[in-house]
């Protein structure tokens, strides 16, 4: 078993991967970018895909690409790489019933196991390694030898060697350059969803209160949106914060700079905020979240909530000020919903009242 906190290259074995099949399952963001770094590190990868566009994206890679019950039969190991509300249906369906005497499961998050949205088989050897970066880091960070962090576990060591296979396979992925950190599947699950449920939004609203204060005075959008955001001195800053420290890197900016934020800083010290946090906390660590979302009803209101997301007045701010910059605006796969269709679900008595008060929330304005 795991026995220290942090793991790095030296303490990874590659040689128990010889001979070894790896199924990856699901080529999507992570998926794609975990089978590439695989195999640029010379381990056996297939993939096994529904028949939809990252099929063909995969086999144009040059994988060789098997329904996913054919790939888990061929495999040694299976990395489960798909969304974690398709997960345990798929589990169950496509790849438990197939998977070799000896298998071993590996999952990018903690979230189906820690939540007991699935449990699996107790004689197979379970592990987890959660890249703490999105699909394009992980590529990235691999081609760029820079690394990137993983959360690392072994939930179910039958075999002997699950921490041996776990540490050579983060080795193969590029993660040990920067550290394999050990956690159980929930503190990863808890960590992720904070970040997302907690922290993320928490910002998102401190940065469009900021906006709409300085655009309300009068300030040029563009100006704005570009000192705001835009002109990726945020991203800098961060980057920073990693490299040096979140409080040290403040010696980079200027004399006013610090003392503005240090003695303005006060101002926002009764935000209340950790009260809110802990109120997230404990729905996530209670498992209520998970609940939730895993109800039918939820699906519903995610439609909702993001249609109205995404129809936000600083929508129509942000493409304006993209299209005077000049600069690109994006496309994303995210298919467009049906007026009709979102017509039909607003009429639903059960979530009614909670998106009347998102669309406020979200300033809706088309």
């Amino acid at each position: 078993m795991l026995n220290k906190k942090i793991y790095f290259e030296d303490d990874a074995d590659s040689s128990i991967l010889n001979g070894k099949i790896v199924a990856v399952i699901g080529y999507g963001n992570q998926g794609r970018a975990q089978a590439l770094n695989l195999r640029d590190s010379k381990v056996n990868i297939i993939v096994g895909s529904i028949v939809d566009k990252s099929r063909q994206k995969a086999i144009s890679d040059g994988f060789k690409v098997y329904p996913i019950a054919e790939a888990v039969g061929k495999a040694d190991i299976v990395f489960i790489l798909t969304p974690d509300e398709e997960m345990p249906k798929l589990y169950k369906k496509d790849i438990e019933p197939y998977l070799k005497e000896n298998a071993t499961l590996n999952f990018a998050s903690g979230y189906n196991i820690a939540f007991n949205l699935l449990k699996p088989l107790p004689d197979k050897d379970v592990i987890m390694i959660a890249p703490r970066m999105i699909g394009l880091g992980v590529r990235e960070r691999f081609l760029n030898g820079e690394g990137f962090f993983s959360f690392i576990n072994v939930y179910q060591n039958v075999s002997g060697h699950a921490d041996k296979t776990l540490l050579a396979l983060a080795k193969a992925l590029g993660s040990l350059k920067a550290g394999g950190i050990v956690t159980t599947m929930k503190q990863e699950a808890i960590l992720d969803l904070f970040n997302e449920q907690a922290f993320g939004p928490a910002f998102g609203r401190v940065l469009l209160s900021s906006i709409n204060i300085l655009l309300k005075n009068g300030l040029p959008p563009e100006a704005v949106l570009c000192e705001m955001y835009l002109s990726g001195e945020m991203s800098y800053t961060y980057k920073k914060m990693a490299q040096i420290g979140l409080v040290k890197q403040t010696n980079f900016h200027s004399n006013t700079s610090q003392y503005g934020a240090m003695s303005r800083g006060i101002r926002y010290l009764s935000l209340n905020l950790e009260e809110k946090f802990q109120k997230t906390f404990d729905e996530i660590n209670s498992g209520s979240f998970a609940k939730e979302w895993d109800n039918p009803v939820s699906k519903i209101k995610f439609k909702l909530i993001k249609y109205f997301a995404m129809r936000q007045k600083i929508n129509k701010i942000e493409n304006e000020v993209r299209k005077n910059l000049k600069l690109n605006n994006f496309i994303t796969d995210n298919a467009e919903i049906d007026e009709k269709e979102i017509d039909k679900l607003l009429k639903n008595p059960m979530i009614k009242n909670e998106i009347d008060i998102i669309k406020d929330l979200y300033d809706y304005d088309y």
